[in-house]
């Protein structure tokens, strides 16, 4: 069915049940493609540094995939943002998954092959679906008003929670299947990567018809040319630069010290007799609070305001990096609770910087905007992921830990120069 006939936008316009429904649906569907998405998404996270550090026999370049799959995810970003602007978030976020599926299966083959040079070339290929899993949160806010949008994120990140803690839970049970399959223990967790991330797209590719930009950028352009105040929120959402700005140094200065600290630690962990059960459990929980609390969050930014929740962030990643600093090596709780509150501050300065975004974005240059952005976050992570291994590798993990937290407080200001403006 197509939605190119003016009397079909009219549908929309005229029935603002319709268009709630369709709102609703949209969130259900890219819910759905979010809970395979996570589970893609974590394979990468809790084994990537140890499948590199098993083939290099180095410690040196063990933040080398998170590098490398989030560089993929920056330049992933920029396309599926590109192709989302001009043929709609269905064709974007499908085409983003299937590519990163297929990078977890290039991981997959390095391994078995114990090829350096094509497990990086895969890492590349696999960071689309990052991104892809990251982009899909603003498919949600296409239809949402001003005070639905941080909400409306939030909906779509905690379906995340499912398959992202899932994903480091099974590194074991996928680990004893790849040994059965003739592939290293440490691929398993790509196999599984390969399998979701193609689910995810195909339910977008099935699911997400009509799609929720095109719908919404139609909405724009019939009352700006019928001069209708329907929808007034799309028509009068000016670009505003500022936020743009504010809204992008959040979510990339979390990125930043959330993937540095996540990145080290299964390395500082096994350094110190902790095995992969230990490890699961502790990025399992990290993964888990950067999404499970979303729904609480999204609340909290529509309602106490974006500003105040930056500044949340900020000094939740303090404390998460002084913890992380400062216990014991062999203590899985404490690690646990440490991985947990980066995990949350990252969620509070994603989700309001996103809604930032969005709030001074309009669906014209949307997706395209988003997409650049994105690109920033990815290239914050692969900056944070290549620079971790070697800042623990001429220091410590502790020094490591402190500095991100420390870094973390930049948010302040910046915010703060926000709300001055």
């Amino acid at each position: 069915m197509t939605y190119n006939k003016q009397d079909s936008i009219q549908e929309y316009i005229d029935s603002p049940n319709k268009l709630k429904k369709l709102y609703n649906k949209v969130l259900v569907v890219v819910s759905i493609s979010q809970i395979f998405g996570g589970a893609g998404l974590a394979a990468g996270i809790t084994v990537g540094a140890l499948l590199a550090q098993n083939m290099l026999d180095t410690d040196a370049f063990a933040g080398v995939p998170a590098a490398l799959f989030t560089l993929g995810s920056a330049a992933a970003a920029w396309i599926v943002g590109r192709l989302s602007q001009r043929y709609g978030r269905r064709t974007g976020l499908t085409t983003g998954f299937i590519v990163g599926g297929l990078g977890s299966v290039g991981v997959v083959i390095a391994a078995v092959l114990n090829s350096v040079i094509l497990l990086f070339a895969s890492l590349l290929v696999y960071g689309a679906g990052t991104a892809t899993n990251l982009q899909a949160r603003y498919a949600g806010t296409d239809l949402a008003n001003q005070k639905q949008r941080a909400t409306a994120i939030s909906i779509t990140m905690v379906m995340t929670t499912f398959g992202a803690v899932a994903g480091p839970n099974l590194v074991d049970v996928m680990g004893e299947i790849a040994l059965l399959m003739g592939v290293p223990a440490l691929a398993g967790p790509f196999i599984l990567s390969a399998i979701a991330y193609i689910l995810a797209g195909l339910v977008l590719f099935i699911m997400l018809r009509p799609d929720p930009l095109d719908i919404a950028n139609r909405i724009l352009t019939f009352n700006q040319e019928n001069e209708h105040e329907v929808n007034i929120d799309f028509i009068h959402n000016k670009i505003n630069k500022r936020g743009l700005t504010v809204g992008a140094a959040v979510m990339v200065l979390t990125q930043l010290v959330m993937v540095a600290v996540m990145t080290m630690t299964p390395v500082h962990m096994a350094h110190h007799g902790l095995g992969l059960t230990e490890i699961g459990i502790v990025i399992g929980f990290h993964i888990g609070s950067m999404y499970l609390p979303s729904l609480i969050t999204g609340v909290l930014v529509d309602k106490i305001g974006r500003t105040a929740m930056s500044i949340a962030s900020g000094i939740t990643l303090l404390i998460a990096g002084l913890l992380a600093a400062t216990a014991p090596n062999d203590s899985v709780v404490l690690l646990v609770i440490a991985l947990s509150l980066l995990g949350l501050g990252w969620n509070f300065g994603l989700i309001s910087g996103t809604a930032q975004v969005v709030d001074s974005t309009e669906p014209s240059t949307r997706a395209k905007t988003q997409g650049t952005l994105d690109v920033f976050i990815a290239l914050a992570g692969a900056t944070g992921g290549a620079l971790s291994g070697m800042i623990v590798a001429s220091t410590s993990f502790t020094v490591l830990s402190i500095g991100g937290g420390l870094l973390s407080l930049i948010l302040i200001p910046v915010v703060i120069w926000s709300r001055r403006g």
